[in-house]
């Protein structure tokens, strides 16, 4: 199954030298997804859960100050019974929701997805906007959805050292 963690630059270091990613929720196609994304093909499905860890990833940034204002998504591939969905179990849960049970080791991520520099000041908008845009804020929302709007640039696996360390 392959499936998207939500990180921030900081943390993808954190993650390497520790040699794995920790546990914890990240976005799948999930049953709920396919139900909810009917008329989806399979790349429209996996691109809705990508894109919804990159907005996963706004909230992690608020967490941490310091991060350099950049979404970044980690794809990996987890057997099945490693990530359990959870996703459209209440109607306000996302139907691209998983959970990991155990830590991602580093050799089943696949790639790396993360804004370019220059969409630094539009994710810190949308980073100090998300709060009231879930709290239903229209104008908020409009301010995440401009960071949403940028492309999220792709690197392989074997780049993620290189893109850690660039934190900028």
């Amino acid at each position: 199954m392959r499936v998207y963690l939500p990180a921030t630059l900081p943390l993808l270091a954190d993650w390497l030298s520790a040699g794995q990613v920790r546990a914890g929720e990240g976005r799948a196609v999930t049953p709920a997804l396919r139900e909810w994304y009917a008329g989806g093909d399979d790349e429209e499905l996996e691109f809705s859960a990508l894109l919804e860890a990159a907005t996963d990833a706004l909230a992690l940034l608020a967490d941490d100050d310091a991060a350099p204002r950049r979404r970044l998504v980690l794809a990996a591939d987890v057997p099945e019974a490693a990530a359990r969905p959870t996703g459209g179990a209440l109607d306000d849960e996302p139907p691209s929701r998983v959970v990991l049970h155990a830590p991602v080791p580093l050799d089943a991520l696949v790639s790396a997805h993360c804004d370019e520099e220059g969409a630094a000041p539009a994710v810190a908008a949308a980073v100090r906007a998300l709060p009231a845009a879930r709290s239903g804020d229209e104008d908020a929302r409009l301010v995440v959805d401009d960071a949403e709007e940028a492309d999220l640039l792709w690197y392989d696996a074997t780049e993620l050292e290189d893109l850690a360390r660039r934190q900028g």
